[in-house]
């Protein structure tokens, strides 16, 4: 490994994040959210550290992990100079998406913030019951009330009280 030589790290680290964002007033703006510096970096990962060693314990702890001040004080380390701007011209629940995108961002990488900016959900986290089945049939609401399609009577001769059973693995004629 003699003479190895290293590229430059402006040439692969991301230094910044932009995020299109619509504000309170309907107009759609771009924001760019700097690479914090190193102090701020620092601090957003024992953040974040303390609150997944939690999760991972299973249980929930019994205070908040931070509290109303703590929190906004992370969401500025991780927003840097636009944490004024977007809380002044975002909503709450917009603010705290976007602030997690970047928290996101500064603690692993570009594609973890963008799966959260796209789906709201704690990357690798599983969805719920509901968002799979939507998934799991492109154009159909999985729900069986509303198929169009009606089940063939059984000629089978069984009791008529006993449970129907589905098709599983029998093709229709």
């Amino acid at each position: 490994m003699a003479g190895e030589t290293f590229e430059a790290l402006d040439n692969f680290l991301d230094d910044y994040l932009e995020l299109p964002v619509k504000g309170r007033d309907g107009q759609t703006r771009v924001y760019r959210i700097e690479d914090p510096s190193a102090e701020d970096g620092i601090r957003i990962e024992r953040i974040t550290s303390l609150a997944a060693r939690l999760a991972a314990g299973g249980k929930r702890p019994d205070a908040p992990v931070l509290d109303d001040e703590e929190e906004l004080d992370l969401y500025r380390a991780c927003l840097g100079t636009e944490y004024e701007p977007l809380k002044r011209e975002l909503s709450w629940s917009v603010f705290k998406h976007v602030s997690l995108t970047v928290m996101f961002w500064v603690t692993t990488d570009r594609e973890t913030a963008a799966e959260f900016w796209q789906t709201g959900q704690q990357p690798g986290k599983a969805q719920n019951r509901a968002a799979r089945r939507a998934q799991a049939k492109p154009g159909t609401s999985g729900s069986a009330a509303e198929s169009t399609t009606r089940s063939p009577a059984s000629t089978s001769g069984t009791r008529a009280g006993s449970r129907r059973r589905g098709n599983r693995g029998r093709s229709q004629a």
